[in-house]
């Protein structure tokens, strides 16, 4: 979802009545802006509330104050600017598409569909909050509602690729439909367009071309849209693969078996962890549908709970050094922490998820933590989960998927580190799902996995895709239809164009339990 953009600073200058307030308000808006441009979002946090201190009705530094906390993750407190915001100028679409798009990142799916109604009642050719209206639909599921709004989104602004790529997300665009045609007279002109709208464009018409069985059309489009991404994005992969390594050094077999049994015992967490586009949705979409559990979603609550832990031992060591001064009440004080949060989202159920798929760095400590939590381990066939990483834009993260080196590099870091969890841990603390079997006997796996959780089995599981909750992941339109098999074996359509991702793959056999 996209933010309107900021308000020049120049239109602060003359506010107030004191010649003297003014001069200071337009020079501190000047800075608080240049800082929060410049991504010193702290600094213009500053600023924005120096401003505020002198002029507290000064509506869009609200709302500039609400970007810059909603940039920091910071949401709650972003909400609630732009609340103000919009409080002090009623009715401005920019700041209401704001508040919408905040509130979505805090699943408030309800209230950011209000907000962006809104929007477009107040600015009725605002293609931006179109757009974002039919994102949070697709999230809350009603497909036919958000190819309505997406489509709206396109006619107001038909050179937008972006829009094109989230309608190709939610809807085939086959051979014969003239948003296809659109893309690509879009094709046509792209040296016009800049790389982020010609990344979007060539991600659109990826999808497009898979759709048709157009494979070297549908590779050559992605291969042109993640060469666009990682020249945007910043991936030091010398240090990421290096954490893994170390991760696996400090936590090893003896260092965990010698810290057994202090942790907190709450029961109430599901760790659902993997690659992305493994089927950790799809798992959770399945447990969420069960009377007893609340999906939580993507949640970065252990990460958060563990800084926390950190940030209290001497010298705050840095994640995994830090777990060698954690004390047995430190990995009691981590759980309980952390099962505080979750509980906080999910008042009264009896398990809840969380799918953040990373988790997989810190199941050493999730186990010494939360000895009784379940970790599910979602497992696709390695070729198929990368080809699946690079056909999608992530909204945030993932910066290892852009370029298919890297990609099987970090994967294969990604299983030595899950080989090591399976030695390291007792037999069967993780247990794997493999997609595969899922899809294949539905019933069964689901099953399987539900007892896992120590749940009673309920048959709404099986019917998961008529669940109304919020799914803000790229599955989202994928867990709104039954099981399908269509996705299996899906790399294997582009074995040909593999080669720098097939040479880091490098064989090797994955010992697990499985359920």
């Amino acid at each position: 979802m996209a933010r309107s953009v900021r308000a020049e600073h120049a239109r602060y200058a003359n506010i107030g009545g004191d010649g003297g307030v003014a001069e200071r308000v337009a020079a501190l808006s000047a800075h608080a802006l240049d800082s929060h441009r410049a991504g010193q979002l702290g600094e213009a946090i500053g600023g924005y509330d120096r401003i505020l201190a002198l002029q507290p009705f000064a509506a869009e530094i609200h709302n500039n104050r609400g970007l810059a906390l909603a940039d920091l993750g910071r949401h709650e407190e972003a909400a609630e600017s732009f609340r103000r915001s919009a409080e002090l100028k009623p009715g401005n679409p920019q700041t209401l598409c704001n508040w919408g798009v905040t509130l979505a990142q805090l699943e408030r799916g309800a209230e950011a569909e209000a907000k962006f109604r809104q929007a477009v009642a107040a600015s009725p050719g605002f293609a931006g909050a179109y757009n974002n209206l039919g994102l949070v639909l697709k999230e809350q599921g009603r497909m036919a509602e958000a190819v309505q709004a997406t489509e709206a989104a396109i006619r107001l602004a038909p050179r937008e690729p972006a829009y094109y790529d989230n309608l190709a997300a939610i809807k085939p665009l086959a051979a014969g439909d003239p948003h296809l045609a659109a893309l690509e007279t879009l094709a046509a002109d792209a040296a016009s367009l800049s790389p982020t709208h010609r990344m979007h464009l060539h991600f659109a018409l990826a999808k497009a071309c898979e759709h048709g069985g157009r494979w070297q059309d549908a590779f050559q489009n992605l291969l042109a849209a993640n060469a666009l991404k990682r020249r945007q994005v910043a991936y030091d992969e010398a240090a990421t693969l290096a954490h893994m390594q170390r991760i696996r050094a400090c936590l090893s077999r003896d260092f965990i078996a010698q810290r057994e049994g202090s942790g907190d015992p709450s029961g109430v967490p599901i760790f659902i962890v993997g690659m992305p586009r493994s089927g950790t949705t799809l798992i959770e979409q399945i447990l969420a549908s069960h009377p007893q559990v609340a999906g939580g979603g993507e949640l970065g609550l252990f990460e958060a709970a563990l800084d926390a832990t950190r940030q209290a031992l001497p010298g705050s060591p840095a994640f995994p050094d830090a777990a060698a001064a954690m004390s047995p009440r430190h990995f009691r004080d981590l759980g309980a922490g952390y099962a505080a949060k979750l509980a906080q989202r999910a008042a009264g159920a009896m398990r809840v998820t969380d799918k953040m798929p990373t988790n997989f760095l810190q199941a050493g400590l999730i186990h010494l933590a939360l000895p009784n939590a379940v970790i599910l381990h979602a497992v696709r066939d390695p070729i198929d989960t990368c080809v699946s990483c690079f056909s999608v834009h992530f909204s945030r993260g993932q910066a290892h998927t852009y370029d298919l080196a890297e990609l099987g590099r970090y994967y294969r870091h990604y299983r030595s580190l899950m080989n090591h969890w399976r030695h390291a841990l007792p037999s069967g603390r993780i247990l794997d799902i493999r997609y595969e079997e899922l899809v294949a006997d539905p019933e069964r796996m689901t099953r399987r996995i539900v007892a896992a959780c120590g749940l009673h089995w309920d048959a709404r599981c099986l019917a998961f895709y008529q669940s109304e909750r919020l799914v803000r992941t790229a599955s989202a339109a994928q867990v709104r239809r039954p099981i399908y098999r269509g996705a299996v074996g899906r790399g294997r359509r582009y074995e040909n164009f593999l080669a720098p991702l097939l040479a880091e793959l490098a064989p090797a056999t994955e010992h697990s339990q499985s359920l």
